[in-house]
């Protein structure tokens, strides 16, 4: 059954005609939906929706350095817009939440709308279709659909053919894990514990390692992240850790060869 996020983007793209993420801004949506706009420093969000009496005001952090997250922010404001969040209160999205993919409210289904404005699932397929998985993928998937690294990581995790686990942190503990559909390995009982100490993302967090673009797919083993049952500890695993320094989180991708 289609989430009312990716539904409400579907409707956007049969309203304007549009044909894929190329056609637009979202600047231009959100000016075409006669929505106030302005940029501005925020503490600690990302963006915000605000009624402004008959009309809205949607406010993006003009400190976010980096162009994909801005447009993804965006496309998540104007989902609250579409989805008529505001009317149920005030929405303000700190960069966690853009990255936390909740299930059942708000944040989930305004991050859904913007997924599936700017990445649309059949464009998405097509684009890794036949491609092998690596952390360059990721970053050319982003340049292409023009969002951000983390955005695209879940999509491909939910649309992608090579299956994902991915690991997300925060000051060095673990939040939660997601993985793609129908893959299932026994992860072992870390939420809301410190990440493993053999981990890429430990690396960052014990000494500030960040790998350069080549060497950004590390080796690591099953046993880093997942239970086994000793004849398969050592089985090669790969983490990628996305790094947001700014909220000290790490993304760790995780996947076998």
């Amino acid at each position: 059954m289609m989430n009312e996020g990716c539904a409400a983007a579907r409707r956007l793209y049969h309203e304007f005609g549009l044909r894929g993420p190329q056609d637009f801004s979202v600047e231009e949506l959100i000016n075409a939906r006669n929505i106030f706009y302005s940029e501005k420093p925020l503490a600690h969000a990302d963006g915000r929706i605000v009624p402004r009496g008959s009309r809205v005001m949607i406010i993006l952090n003009s400190d976010i350095p980096y162009a994909g997250r801005r447009r993804f922010t965006q496309a998540h404001e104007l989902g609250h817009f579409e989805l008529r969040h505001y009317l149920k209160g005030t929405p303000e999205d700190t960069a966690l939440t853009l990255d936390y993919y909740q299930h059942g409210n708000q944040e989930y289904e305004a991050n859904q709308f913007a997924t599936e404005l700017l990445m649309p699932g059949d464009l998405f397929r097509e684009f890794v279709k036949d491609k092998p998985f690596s952390p360059d993928l990721l970053r050319t998937a982003a340049d292409y659909f023009q969002t951000s690294i983390t955005s695209v990581t879940f999509r491909y995790l939910e649309q992608g053919p090579h299956p994902l686990y991915l690991f997300y942190s925060r000051n060095g503990n673990l939040l939660y894990f997601k993985q793609s559909p129908g893959y299932w390995l026994k992860v072992k009982d870390l939420t809301r514990l410190s990440v493993p100490t053999d981990s890429v993302a430990m690396e960052y967090y014990r000494d500030g390692t960040i790998y350069s673009r080549e060497e950004s797919a590390q080796e690591i083993v099953k046993s880093t992240w997942f239970e086994t049952q000793g004849w398969d500890d050592r089985h090669l695993f790969y983490e990628f850790a996305i790094v947001t320094k700014a909220y000290d989180t790490v993304l760790s991708v995780v996947w076998s060869p």
